[in-house]
C-alpha cells in the first residue's frame, strides 16, 4: 500500500529541524550565558542530588565557553543530521534514549562535587548507534554508513577513557545509549525496520 500523503511530508519534510533548533538553542544559551560569567552553567548534571537531576535535560545544551561549543556543535549537526535523515522521528528517539542513559549514567557515577555539561554524551550516542544499527538491522547500506563513520569519527571513541577534567562518563554512557538505541529501535522488534511484514502479521 502507497504511503499517505501526511506520512511521505512527515518523513522527507525537514528532517535536520530538531537538529537545526537544539542547536540553536546552545547557541543562544551560551550567548546568553557568556555575559553572566557562566551561571546558568550550575544546572548541569550533579551527581547524586536529587537536585542535579534536572541536569539530564539542561546539560546537553550548556557549555563551558564557545571553544567547548564549537568542538560539539560540528558533529552534533553531521552525525545528528545523519540519523535525522529521512525520518525526524528516528532521531528524536535515538536523542531520548542516548541522552536518558548518559545522563543517568553520569549523574549515578560521577565524582562527587562536579557538574556536568555538555553535548559530548550525545555525540557519542549518535556515533555508536550510526555504526552498530547495520548489526540489528542486518542492512548493507547501514553497515556500510556505519563503516563510514567509524573512519571519520572513530578517533573521538578515546574519550571513552577515564580522564581528569572530562566527563568521560557521560561519553561512555552515551556510547552505551547509542547501542541501546540502535537495538530497541532496529533490533527484531524495533519499530524502523520491517514495517510491513508488521502489518502483514497484525491482520
Amino acid at each position: 500500500m502507497e504511503p499517505s500523503r501526511s506520512e511521505a511530508v512527515q518523513g522527507h519534510g525537514v528532517p535536520a529541524l530538531p537538529v537545526l533548533i537544539m542547536t540553536a538553542i546552545m547557541w543562544t544559551e551560551e550567548v546568553v550565558d557568556v555575559p553572566l560569567d557562566g551561571r546558568l552553567d550550575r544546572f548541569g548534571i550533579r551527581p547524586r542530588q536529587l537536585d542535579g537531576l534536572d541536569g539530564v535535560v539542561f546539560s546537553p545544551f550548556l557549555h563551558a565557553g564557545f571553544g567547548h561549543l564549537i568542538a560539539n556543535t560540528v558533529p552534533f549537526l553531521l552525525l545528528g543530521g545523519a540519523i535525522a535523515l529521512g525520518n525526524t522521528k528516528r532521531f528524536v528517539h535515538v536523542t531520548l534514549i542516548v541522552g536518558l542513559i548518559a545522563g543517568l549514567g553520569t549523574w549515578l557515577i560521577g565524582p562527587s562535587n562536579s557538574v556536568h555539561i555538555g553535548a559530548s554524551g550525545l555525540v557519542f550516542g549518535y556515533l555508536t548507534y550510526l555504526v552498530s544499527r547495520g548489526v540489528f538491522a542486518r542492512k548493507l547500506t547501514y553497515l556500510l554508513g556505519g563503516v563510514a563513520v567509524l573512519a571519520v569519527y572513530g578517533g573521538v571513541l578515546w574519550g571513552l577513557l577515564p580522564s581528569p577534567g572530562i566527563s568521560w562518563q557521560g561519553h561512555l554512557f552515551g556510547a552505551l545509549g547509542g547501542v541501546a538505541a540502535a537495538s530497541f529501535l532496529h533490533g527484531q522488534h524495533g519499530s524502523f525496520e520491517n514495517p510491513s511484514q508488521k502489518q502483514a502479521g497484525a491482520r
